[in-house]
């Protein structure tokens, strides 16, 4: 009798090992034939082109292959992107270094894999505010994307090279988080006197609104260096080499399409916004905003130390160390 148990409890043993086994090798074939979903996520907004035209132009479709299936999220901050990729329903996708890296020093399983936009950020006065240069900001309104966002962290930059000091409740220069598509409305009830956003929105602050270009991309915080957008990936994302080398691939073929075809890309811009949001963006607006910005895989990661320098003076993160956060190795891969 307890010779049969024993036989018993071997073939049980056997039996899971088995399935064990079989159930390995099934999840190892998925990974090879790449039967999985990739998450995609980004900004309807220019500085986030790279990933548009990806996405038009079926680049992520052909690199992934027919057994992966992607799909997108949209956000409109960087807060609710990193949100996103915390929950796991964001595996990749574009975003500002600002948020990334606040949420990186809480827990360094994001990571920065490529460059996809520098610039493309500017500071506008509003009518009426008497601001003629960046010292006139003191005891100004300025409106920002949201607190902690790469914009805040581009104005922190800029008031500090003048030694003027930003805050969120009142005092040298008031910080006031709006929806970039919320501040034109803003510049018309007066309700702030500036404003530190993206592109398009810089440009149409100009032309619908009445505002003044104080400093453009080129002269905004770190100018053409200062990095507005990168891929970000989650540390268990980059687990598989061949998914992280394929949405590499398809975001370089953006880069090089968009720098190659300057005006059909932001035609794909106009399009897919459109067919997302309803709305059409303006031609010519749109191609005056493009001239802010410089497509690029590049990362500058002394600015990106900077920013993450500011954030801690201005206690959005405990620590400024981001070891290991830039992460460029599968993208210089690409090359060899």
């Amino acid at each position: 009798m307890y010779k049969k148990i024993i036989t018993s409890a071997f073939a049980i043993i056997l039996m899971i090992g088995l399935l064990s086994a079989c159930s390995q090798a099934g999840n190892e074939k998925g990974k090879k034939s790449g039967s999985q979903t990739v998450k995609i996520g980004y900004f309807p907004n220019l500085t986030h082109i790279a990933t548009i035209v990806a996405l038009e132009k079926d680049y992520f479709k052909e690199e992934f292959g027919e057994n992966v299936k992607i799909e997108t999220k949209t956000v409109n901050n960087g807060g609710l992107f990193m949100e996103a990729m915390t929950t796991k329903a964001i595996d990749v996708g574009t975003v500002g270094p600002g948020p990334l890296l606040n949420f990186y020093v809480k827990n360094p399983k994001f990571h920065i894999i490529s460059g996809a936009v520098n610039g493309g950020a500017v500071l506008v006065a509003s009518e009426g505010s008497n601001i003629e240069k960046l010292e006139d900001l003191d005891g100004k309104r300025v409106a920002i994307p949201v607190i902690g966002s790469t914009q805040d962290v581009m104005l922190r930059k800029a008031l500090k090279d003048v030694k003027l000091n930003a805050t969120t409740n009142g005092g040298t220069v008031e910080l006031f988080a709006a929806a970039p598509a919320d501040t034109a409305t803003l510049f018309v009830q007066k309700s702030v006197d500036a404003a530190a956003t993206q592109e398009p929105w810089g440009n149409i602050l100009e032309t619908q609104a009445n505002g003044k270009l104080l400093l453009d991309w080129d002269q905004f915080a770190w100018g053409k260096d200062s990095t507005n957008t990168v891929v970000a990936a989650r540390a268990e994302f980059l687990e598989n080499k061949e998914l992280v080398t394929s949405y590499l691939k398809a975001h370089k073929k953006a880069v090089a399409f968009i720098q190659e075809n300057p005006e059909e890309a932001q035609d794909l811009v106009i399009k897919h916004i459109k067919d997302l949001t309803g709305k059409e963006i303006n031609k010519e607006e749109t191609a005056a905003a493009f001239k802010r910005l410089q497509v690029t895989t590049d990362v500058n990661e002394q600015v990106i130390q900077e920013m993450a320098d500011i954030s801690k003076e201005a206690e959005y993160i405990p620590s400024n160390n981001i070891d290991g956060m830039i992460d460029l190795s599968f993208l210089e891969g690409l090359d060899k």
